[in-house]
């Protein structure tokens, strides 16, 4: 049922399996009149799903899917039992995650057993309900069919958790087959928020709007319409959550005292200091016991604890309200954006203005990429070099921070765009198109350049760099990363030109450690600390099997590889190339990232700083945000533990503040999905 979430990245789950997957040509071919399904965002169609009942009775699924160069080619035979619970299901083929081999089957004694490519068990299947670990995305619905006719009570799942169903508003679409009327529904159980579908009038499955939508073939025009609905109605929910939150009783002055405070201008941590917080900003610093408490100021006993700046993801694609609540939950109270659609951008920043969203402060940008089938989804998409200007000077109107280009982009026009963005006095920044090597981006107009492999791909082949809009921009990588000589004359000579130009590397490291290290046994280490507090059915889909391997490759190999990332970045900060940290992700995988830096030969200061003072400079917020220090807004965070020991310490969030409110690190965990305490 983790397929409902409908937002699959290639930097998501991939298999161990030692067998190959089956290959496209052997898996079910829809016949004639089978149910179409079309997987669509803005920038075009991405795939089909279909679905059948076969002549034993059976339901089969077909999916075919192109995301930006990461292929699924999938199927999937469910038997199902006399009270409509599947007893049987083969799952084949490969994902966008790599090998998507699944089975599950009831025996003759009651008693289930499944095997995915990263677990297997057994369990007595009872009144309980197999949740799939992948699969096409449409055999969903028959989860949903569930859910509908068991009402309030919801459903028992195995492995395990449990789920349920709430409604919302109906509406009108049309589409081929005239209007039709569909109902909003929210999925708890499966994730850490409520996750929206959409119901026929027969309370069946209907489609799903997002970023990406999953909709009957014909109707695809209804995803933007129907997404606007369901976002108010998440808007809504948040509203709530806000408003306790953000009241006057948590924006009174506060003392913390006698704490170990990071000083991320100078980099270094600073013993028993004072800092009083009031009106939002940061009134005072001074030493510990010097700044005497007084009536109606809450005082917090600093020792044993940390004070930072609050932490700031510089590769977080917001645009969900209930991930946003949890970026300030594990600490973030700032973020920069590296695409988000605009209209998404401008609610964002309209609702936390109006305190109606608990959210980080931050900066965004918007993509922009070639129109073609391998575009990113969500991307402003342009024809020519002016079609490219013209959507820079779109995002310029709309009041944004930056432009990001993307892979299938002409290189030819980079350079004017990124002209037209510097007169316009926007960031530039992106991946790098195919065809181009990073440092000819750089001299194109780049001010930044996101992704480490992207780096790496100065080193690769002239074949790896002709096809970076593919699955080509990790596998080039991930198979000759190992050998690149980083010491060469060439590679020097090239980071000394990104430090001589000033330019900004976001790495992501945690986005390609999983990848290219898992092999199934474990959860990958930058959520094993959440895997006890997180919801059953997101800390299995945490344990990964690593990026299916190239011919000729080993998992080793692949991890020689990762390990030449991890050296590259401590070779461009000895450079003097400026690095901020970034994920890609939830957000979640934030301090995982300053370990690897770490790892890569960063201090732990300079590692805290990347996430602090050096984004802050980056988006132009230095002046208010990234340091602690009087007149600053209180964007502070305050963590149990001795930081300047161990980063780790960082994911202990005790106490929030954000734009001065004094927020219960505890409070923040629960309305977010957290159950507890990281490890």
């Amino acid at each position: 049922m983790c397929r409902l979430l409908l937002m699959p990245l290639f930097a998501a789950i991939a298999s161990f399996a030692s067998a190959a997957p089956v290959p496209k040509e052997q898996l079910s071919t829809p016949p004639s009149g089978a149910r179409h399904y079309t997987i669509s965002s803005t920038a075009g169609k991405h795939g089909d799903v279909w679905s059948w009942t076969r002549p034993d009775g059976g339901v089969a699924y077909r999916m075919s899917m192109s995301l930006r160069g990461w292929l699924t080619e999938e199927d999937e035979l469910v038997t199902v039992g006399n009270d409509r619970r599947p007893t049987a299901i083969a799952i084949r083929g490969y994902s966008d995650q790599g090998d998507a081999t699944e089975d599950f089957s009831v025996d003759g004694t009651g008693v289930a057993h499944w095997k995915t490519v990263v677990d297997s068990g057994s369990a007595a299947f009872a009144s309980r309900r197999y949740n799939t670990y992948g699969g096409p995305w449409l055999a969903s619905e028959m989860d949903i069919e569930a859910l509908v006719a068991a009402g309030d009570q919801g459903i028992d799942l195995l492995p395990t958790g449990h789920a349920s169903i709430t409604y919302g508003q109906s509406v009108q679409v049309e589409g081929p087959h005239g209007p039709r009327t569909v109902k909003l529904a929210f999925i708890r159980g499966y994730s850490f928020s409520p996750s929206p579908v959409w119901l026929d009038s027969d309370g069946h499955f209907f489609g799903n709007a997002g970023v990406i939508s999953l909709l009957p073939e014909g109707y695809e025009a209804s995803g933007p319409k129907l997404k606007v609905l369901q976002d108010q109605a998440i808007a809504d929910m948040v509203r709530a959550v806000a408003h306790q939150f953000l009241s006057p009783a948590n924006r009174t002055p506060t003392l913390v005292d006698h704490v170990l405070m990071f000083d991320s201008v100078a980099g270094r941590y600073l013993p028993n200091r004072a800092v009083l917080i009031a009106d939002g900003k940061v009134a005072a610093v001074g030493a510990g016991g010097s700044i005497k408490p007084r009536a109606g100021m809450v005082v917090i006993d600093g020792r044993g604890k940390t004070l930072t700046p609050g932490l700031w993801d510089s590769h977080q694609h917001v645009g969900d309200d209930w991930n946003l609540l949890q970026n300030v939950a594990t600490g973030m109270t700032n973020y920069r954006s590296p695409g988000t659609i605009i209209d998404d951008a401008l609610s964002i920043y309209r609702r936390r203005a109006a305190g109606d969203l608990l959210a980080p402060d931050g900066k965004i940008s918007v993509i922009i990429d070639r129109k073609d089938p391998l575009a990113a989804q969500g991307a402003l998409t342009v024809s020519s070099a002016e079609e490219a200007i013209a959507a820079v000077d779109t995002i310029k109107a709309a009041g944004l921070w930056g432009v990001k280009f993307y892979t299938s982009m002409n290189p030819a026009w980079i350079a004017p765009a990124s002209a037209e963005a510097h007169k316009l006095g926007l960031h530039v920044h992106g991946h790098v198109p195919a065809g181009m090597r990073p440092l000819e981006a750089v001299r194109a107009g780049y001010d930044e350049v996101t992704h480490i492999n992207f780096i790496l791909m100065q080193a690769m082949p002239q074949e790896v760099v002709d096809k970076s809009n593919t699955a080509a921009r990790l596998e080039g990588p991930a198979r000759y990363g190992k050998d690149v000589d980083l010491n060469s004359h060439t590679m020097q000579a090239f980071y000394a030109e990104l430090s001589t130009r000033r330019t900004i590397i976001d790495p992501t490291l945690t986005v390609w450690e999983p990848l290219m290290t898992s092999d199934g046994s474990a959860i990958s280490p930058e959520y094993a600390p959440f895997a006890e507090i997180a919801p059953p059915t997101v800390a299995r889909n945490w344990k990964i099997g690593g990026y299916p391997l190239s011919e000729g490759l080993t998992r080793d190999d692949y991890r020689r590889s990762f390990a030449k990332m991890v050296e590259l970045v401590g070779k461009l900060h000895q450079a003097g190339v400026r690095i901020v940290a970034g994920t890609d992700g939830s957000g979640l995988e934030l301090v995982r990232e300053l370990e690897l830096y770490q790892q890569a030969g960063l201090s732990n200061a300079q590692a805290l700083q990347s996430a602090t003072i050096i984004p802050a400079q980056m988006t132009g917020m230095a002046d208010r945000a990234g340091s602690i220090a009087p007149g600053k807004t209180a964007d502070i965070i305050l963590v149990g533990g001795d930081v300047s020991k161990d980063l780790a310490n960082l994911r202990h969030v005790d106490t929030v503040f954000l734009d001065g409110y004094r927020l219960s690190g505890e409070a923040l965990r629960e309305a977010s999905g957290l159950h507890g305490m990281p490890k």
